[in-house]
């Protein structure tokens, strides 16, 4: 897994105050989308153990307060990303349970892998589809077209989607 960039303190990218995490890779290729420079999983520095620490570290720091960690990208979902975002995802939870993780994909909750699920399971709010640049609606917040949603996912149950939309 490589990532483009990382952000220690974030104020735009999710709820609160956050860290946000940009990795590469991406096999949707949404036309108008805004970060197609992350799109080739090949572009960027190669995610290692000092920046999983260094994350792991932003977190604890009091500007952070109980807000949390941002995944986007290109698409953390992308399958070569999948064990560096569960190693990850994982870890945050086990050092700062009361951190909450949001999680940008163009998979829809419905269509996840099963290995995409099991990093799935540990994030709190999952901002889910392709970007379609004929539903691109600015006032959305978090995400950039109206077939997007937003899920908070301890509305998720027994595996389907709580389709309820969050007002956020």
């Amino acid at each position: 897994m490589n990532y483009l960039q990382y952000y220690p303190i974030d104020v735009v990218n999710g709820e609160g105050t956050r860290c946000t995490l940009f990795v590469s890779g991406c096999e949707h290729f949404c036309k108008g989308c805004h970060n197609a420079t992350t799109w080739d999983a090949g572009k960027g520095t190669p995610f290692d153990q000092a920046m999983e620490d260094r994350i792991i570290a932003d977190l604890g720091d009091a500007r952070i307060k109980r807000d949390g960690l941002s995944l986007s990208g290109g698409d953390p979902l992308f399958p070569g990303n999948l064990s560096g975002m569960l190693k990850l995802v994982e870890r945050v939870k086990t050092e700062y349970p009361e951190k909450n993780i949001w999680l940008w994909t163009g998979y829809t909750l419905e269509e996840l892998s099963t290995a995409q699920q099991d990093v799935v399971q540990h994030i709190d709010v999952l901002v889910d589809g392709r970007f379609e640049l004929d539903k691109r609606d600015l006032s959305l917040p978090w995400r950039g077209s109206s077939n997007q949603r937003v899920i908070q996912m301890k509305n998720q149950i027994h595996g389907s989607v709580a389709l309820g939309r969050d007002s956020f």
